[in-house]
């Protein structure tokens, strides 16, 4: 079922963000995906509560410890998805997202891991937590999206589809040069 542009913007929160990947996948993979990103998505919601009641500089690393080993982890399952979704444009584009995100974590952690000055601050740019997650989650959500447009697409049980004969002997006359045969 095909998100409407509507369901998305309206989204205020994380776990509407979990509730609507839970139900918006179809194919297995796709629905373990969805599941991944919303784990990811409910350790963020947490993560956002604290931020906005207010936390002491040393309970961040351990927050945004917790939080890479989760990003990790998605990371890990996006990596192991089957070639039907590394074929896709938005695929590379995530993984850049996810690395990003990482990076930026552990800058904050290294600013965190340094003695304090005088006036106690939040590490800069960590105001920007829930955006960056958005931003992060927005990416996955695309490459769902596509993984599902390609999916309806292309025949069950084929990703890339049909060759018919043309394209395949232009394949291999192609392959064939390119080796100096």
């Amino acid at each position: 079922m095909p998100a409407r542009p509507s369901q998305i913007s309206s989204m205020q929160e994380f776990s509407q963000l979990s509730e609507f990947l839970r139900t918006a996948v179809a194919d297995e993979e796709a629905q373990q995906m969805g599941d991944s990103m919303s784990a990811l998505a409910d350790h963020a919601q947490a993560m956002t509560r604290q931020i906005r009641v207010g936390i002491a500089r040393q309970d961040w690393a351990a927050l945004l410890m917790d939080f890479l080993t989760e990003l990790r982890q998605h990371k890990a399952f996006v990596v192991a998805l089957s070639p039907g979704w590394r074929g896709l444009y938005e695929y590379p584009n995530y993984l850049n997202a996810l690395n990003n995100f990482r990076v930026l974590i552990g800058q904050w952690l290294l600013h965190i891991a340094e003695p304090e000055s005088d006036e106690p601050t939040a590490p800069p740019g960590l105001t920007d937590f829930e955006p960056m997650v958005w931003r992060t989650i927005g990416e996955g959500m695309l490459l769902i999206d596509m993984y599902q447009e390609l999916a309806q697409r292309t025949e069950p049980g084929s990703v890339l589809g049909e060759l018919d004969d043309t394209r395949l002997a232009r394949a291999k006359t192609w392959w064939e040069r390119l080796r100096g045969s």
